[in-house]
């Protein structure tokens, strides 16, 4: 991970995104049922990804491992290749992303997604709220957390 650099996502990335993305998903989402997986997977492939400025972490052959889009001061997506979890590749993107600006950060995660919770507490993170539905109205509770 020593070549590890982050840059802004190009149009050619959304493949590599998209896999990522999938492999994330398969990895901590198993609580999504198979027909919202398959919603949200089209939502992702056809609008989200094409369409997002986001950071991406890429190897030292410039190949996508990770990426994360946000809003202001707001984190809406971090994704992480599996293969390459636990080696500070999600860390090293919220950092990146915190410092381009101040003030409280802000996150929402599944809470079924004891993963996620469990990275953002680990960098500071608390809860602050809760969701019955996600925002598309999906019975997947989300928790906001702040830094």
């Amino acid at each position: 991970m020593s070549r590890l650099r982050i840059r802004s996502s190009r149009p050619d990335d959304v493949q590599a995104l998209l896999d990522i993305w999938r492999r994330a998903v398969a990895e901590t989402h198993d609580f999504v049922s198979a027909d919202d997986r398959a919603a949200i997977d089209q939502a992702v492939a056809e609008t989200y990804l094409p369409s997002a400025e986001l950071m991406v972490a890429v190897d030292g052959e410039d190949r996508p491992i990770a990426f994360l889009g946000g809003t202001g001061r707001e984190i809406d997506a971090l994704f992480v290749d599996p293969r390459v979890n636990g080696q500070g590749v999600g860390r090293m993107l919220v950092e990146a992303f915190a410092g381009s600006g101040g003030g409280d950060l802000y996150v929402e995660v599944n809470e079924q997604n004891e993963g996620a919770r469990g990275f953002y507490e680990r960098l500071g993170f608390r809860v602050v709220g809760r969701k019955p539905l996600d925002g598309q109205g999906r019975p997947y509770p989300l928790l906001r957390l702040v830094r």
